[in-house]
């Protein structure tokens, strides 16, 4: 018997096209009930049951009850870390799905990625804030630097609440191939852009869309 983790149970998990869809809508970051889910899968209801217990018991989701409905979410950010990396060594090797109007040019420029900014704008910043010290690369890890760190404070951004998802974090992203903005870092300046008004998220979609002057408000606030 070999030693070690086994990949293949949760590759398996993962491979199923009905399973896969289920998992990429949770992506958007909220708990989606069996039907919902279902609907996104194009599958019958009794059929999605069946991958949920799956993805359950193989520790890639969530449940939550609230009386008599049940709600359905990513374990944590580690799942949605690796299906995002999984989507981009899928477009990196040309495995793309038919893109088929104008939404999906929407998710390439800007969306949500479990709980963060991706997409060009994502990346942009990441790259912005990179180039003026904000964060620093430090071995295979990104840290806020202390620069960074009274830069947000200025900015209204607090990042003294405990979590276990670390500060800051790099995220591989699927459209770009570079890296957008994870962790907590990353969760606060999205949330940020959201309150401020200068985007939202429509219903339904992980597409973040910025307003005429959200865009370049966003930009001149974090000097990108």
């Amino acid at each position: 018997m070999k030693d070690g983790p086994d990949i293949s149970r949760i590759a398996t998990l993962i491979a199923d096209p009905g399973r896969a869809n289920m998992l990429a809508a949770l992506m958007s970051g909220k708990a989606l009930t069996a039907g919902e889910l279902a609907g996104e899968a194009g599958i019958q209801g009794q059929t999605a049951s069946g991958h949920l217990t799956r993805l359950e018991e193989g520790g890639l989701i969530t449940r939550e009850r609230q009386g008599r409905h049940h709600y359905f979410r990513l374990a944590d950010g580690d799942v949605a870390e690796v299906l995002e990396a999984l989507m981009g060594l899928a477009a990196k090797k040309g495995q793309l799905r038919t893109r088929t109007g104008p939404r999906d040019a929407e998710l390439r420029q800007a969306r949500v990625c479990y709980n963060h900014l991706a997409g060009e704008m994502g990346v942009a910043l990441y790259d912005g804030l990179m180039a003026r010290g904000v964060i620093a690369a430090q071995g295979d890890e990104v840290v806020l630097t202390a620069a960074g760190r009274a830069e947000m404070a200025d900015l209204g951004i607090d990042l003294s609440t405990k979590s276990r998802s670390p500060e800051c974090k790099s995220c591989l992203d699927w459209s770009a191939r570079r890296m957008h903005l994870a962790g907590r870092l990353g969760r606060s300046i999205l949330d940020h852009a959201f309150a401020q008004g200068w985007a939202k998220r429509p219903e339904g979609t992980r597409v973040v869309r910025f307003t005429g002057l959200g865009a370049p408000a966003f930009r001149e606030a974090f000097k990108l």
